[in-house]
């Protein structure tokens, strides 16, 4: 068998096997679609308490990750003056930890802030509904 022969074979195979694992991307006919109900619910009361759990993280953490920056310049230069390579390794070190817990900051204090606003806005919302329920329920009284 020549090359070009058992390359069409191969990629023929090939072929066969994706058309026959193909599968559509969609719910059955019968039924689907939330017939079963939903129990997921988020409040604002949930929403609120993770942002806060999520600020008093940042608050905390804040002034503890730091701490030891100015500790970590006195080591490291006193190792460095008596020609140790390990002053460079904490300073190595302390500029990986000090961009982590900046990232760890910014992402608590922006979960943070997501959350209070979508609490906030949420409550605008409902607000909203609200009063043009009451608004539509009166206006049926006078029709």
């Amino acid at each position: 068998m020549s090359f070009e022969e058992m390359w069409g074979q191969a990629r023929s195979e090939a072929l066969a096997r994706q058309q026959s694992s193909t599968r559509l991307n969609q719910l059955p006919a019968s039924g689907g679609g939330g017939a079963g109900g939903s129990n997921y619910a988020v409040t604002s009361p949930d929403l609120k308490a993770v942002g806060n759990e999520a600020q008093e993280l940042h608050h905390g953490f804040e002034a503890d990750a730091f701490h030891a920056g100015a500790t970590t310049d006195t080591a490291a230069n006193s190792l460095n003056e008596d020609s140790f390579e390990t002053g460079s390794a904490m300073w190595a070190a302390w500029d990986t930890w000090r961009s982590q817990a900046e990232a760890l900051l910014s992402a608590c204090a922006h979960i943070h802030n997501h959350l209070e606003d979508t609490v906030l806005t949420h409550t605008k919302h409902e607000e909203v509904l609200v009063t043009n329920l009451s608004v539509e329920q009166i206006n049926k009284h006078f029709k």
